[in-house]
């Protein structure tokens, strides 16, 4: 049985987007692209549009969560961003630990349980801090996950998982034989968690950035040429309606 949202617009937008529950994607990743544009655009600090990008964090999670999205997976700090400027990634690492405070009891609140994935060891004391506080608080929720991507790239990830593969083949404990696609995926940050259904990225850019690169073997893309702080419930749900109208044949013929 199909079961249907339906939402009214305002006179500049009378397309109604009809959304199918039964098949909801369970994972969305999302590449956070263009607030720096989208603050220069208006003459503002390139903070500025960070700063506006972690209030359409809130409102993507929570449209996610209604919608029934199982995991969130945003794209945040990749271990590329460390070569921009100095004020702008510690302005960064300071914006992380706003939102763990600010967000972290309305987080828990609603039930969202909070995760980071990348190496987060080689961020700042004070950020690792708020870091762990955050997950701490939340680690018992059963709500929607929000995986945030922290020092996070692909290739160190897949990296990261090899040299611990190799580490219990030295002791041992497992097998050359026993390596194959299942144990690698045990071994990502993003262990026990299905791989993105869908994976969006805003700003305008078609590209992955060095971003999930074993888990998007099989995702949907969705671009858009609104910038992340722009980026609003309603396109998030053009995305997913464009997801479901898509056909996922993994590889196979359809019957």
């Amino acid at each position: 049985m199909f079961k249907f949202i339906k939402r009214n617009r305002n006179n500049d937008d009378k397309e109604i987007i009809e959304l199918d529950y039964d098949r909801m994607p369970k994972h969305i990743a999302i590449i956070m692209d263009g607030n720096g544009r989208w603050a220069k655009e208006r003459g503002l600090p390139r903070m500025m549009g960070h700063r506006e990008g972690m209030k359409t964090i809130k409102k993507i999670l929570d449209r996610s969560a209604h919608l029934g999205v199982k995991y969130l997976t945003l794209y945040a700090f990749s271990t590329e961003n460390w070569n921009r400027p100095k004020d702008e990634v510690n302005a960064l690492m300071n914006l992380i630990i706003e939102f763990a405070q600010k967000e972290g009891e309305n987080l828990h609140k609603n039930n969202v349980k909070f995760n980071t994935i990348g190496d987060i060891s080689k961020l700042p004391s004070n950020s690792l801090k708020a870091i762990k506080d955050l997950k701490e608080l939340t680690k018992n929720n059963e709500g929607i996950v929000l995986n945030i991507a922290l020092n996070y790239g692909g290739r160190n990830e897949i990296v990261y998982a090899t040299k611990k593969i190799c580490e219990k083949v030295c002791k041992g404990d497992i097998n050359i034989e026993d390596i194959n696609e299942n144990l690698m995926s045990m071994n990502l940050y993003t262990k026990g968690m299905p791989d993105p259904d869908l994976i969006i990225r805003p700003s305008g850019e078609q590209r992955l950035s060095n971003y999930l690169l074993w888990q998007s073997a099989y995702s949907e893309f969705w671009y858009s040429n609104i910038k992340w702080p722009d980026f609003s419930e309603r396109n998030l749900e053009k995305a997913i309606y464009d997801y479901q109208n898509r056909d996922r044949r993994f590889g196979k013929v359809k019957q």
